[in-house]
């Protein structure tokens, strides 16, 4: 559970959130909730323990307050939900999310891998051309595609990423043929949309998740069949010591989403510019504890730093897609 130098988490006051409503209530609202949503609330409800009735209450009061500033007018309105994503993010950067979130409405076979385990996906769709191959692990969340890549044969993942990379756009017919496919596996039948899934932004995110070396290993060769693209990827790519362009109110909204165990994690293996930045981000208070917790740490596996600065940059990227914040990587759009 966070400390009071950070606080809970939103996953975390969405489990203790859940938790104050009963079982079958907790279930209800869990079954209109994506895959990535539930386990990452299900593991918050998990580790949670001795919530006082002051920090229930608290949670109960933000949601009010939350609650109170909401409309359901238009909820569930394919016309509504196209209109605010244009009007919050513009047509360019809102036509790709927009075919996401719709298709899900229809499309069962593709959904279903969403709530798949990466080994089980690997299996499904392992024997497929890798245009195929590549069009799913685009549709997929960037995280969960980078663990199934994972799994691909060595060989096949640079030519996976630069198909990914070179998407552009999917036809009616090209994704009704893909979910026919994966209904091999399921049952159902889907009436398609077009996506405008893939791109050189995609397979980016895709390799922020993968670990640092298969990272590697996949950009030189990339870069061997096509040096322009290898550069073009990489330079879209947002990497933990990009945090040090974030500004400070986004760092603060990071800050909130984050535990102190993942934040002290991650610190061990950052530069002095991301920690600086951080720190002038906190409390004086908070800070000085941070700093004391840091340097009373003992030695960390590389992996596991990796691994809680990965979990970070996850958040960092979903606070950025919902404009809470702006990411300023060395591939980011200049603001004047």
């Amino acid at each position: 559970m966070a400390d009071e130098k950070v606080g809970y988490s939103g996953t975390e006051r969405a489990a203790v959130l859940l938790m104050s409503l009963g079982e079958e209530l907790a279930a209800d609202v869990m079954k209109l909730m994506g895959p990535k949503e539930v386990q990452r609330i299900g593991q918050a409800m998990a580790t949670l323990e001795n919530v006082s009735k002051n920090q229930m209450g608290g949670v109960l009061g933000d949601f009010i307050s939350e609650v109170d500033n909401q409309t359901a007018l238009g909820i569930g309105s394919d016309d509504y939900v196209r209109n605010v994503l244009v009007s919050a993010l513009g047509e360019d950067k809102a036509s790709g999310i927009i075919d996401r979130v719709l298709m899900g409405h229809s499309s069962k076979g593709l959904e279903a891998l969403k709530w798949m385990d990466p080994r089980a996906v690997a299996e499904v769709i392992r024997l497929e051309h890798p245009q195929i191959i590549a069009i799913v692990l685009a549709y997929l969340d960037s995280d969960h595609a980078a663990e199934v890549l994972a799994m691909m044969p060595v060989r096949t993942r640079p030519d996976i990423i630069m198909r990914i990379a070179t998407l552009d756009g999917i036809q009616p017919k090209a994704l009704m043929e893909l979910d026919e496919i994966m209904e091999r596996q399921f049952s159902g039948t889907t009436t398609m949309k077009s996506s405008n899934v893939g791109g050189v932004k995609s397979a980016a995110d895709i390799l922020n998740f993968v670990e640092s070396v298969v990272e590697s290993e996949i950009i030189d060769d990339i870069r061997d069949a096509n040096n322009e693209l290898g550069d073009m990827i990489q330079d879209l790519m947002f990497v933990f010591d990009n945090l040090a362009d974030v500004d400070g109110p986004g760092i603060q909204a990071l800050l909130r989403e984050i535990s102190s165990e993942t934040l002290i994690m991650a610190l061990k293996g950052a530069d002095d510019a991301v920690k600086e930045k951080i720190f002038s981000n906190m409390s004086k208070r908070a800070g000085e504890m941070l700093r004391d917790d840091l340097e009373a740490k003992g030695p960390v596996r590389l992996s596991d730093v990796e691994g809680a600065q990965k979990e970070i940059l996850a958040v960092a990227r979903r606070l950025a897609d919902s404009g809470d914040i702006v990411l300023g990587g060395k591939g980011a759009e200049q603001m004047i």
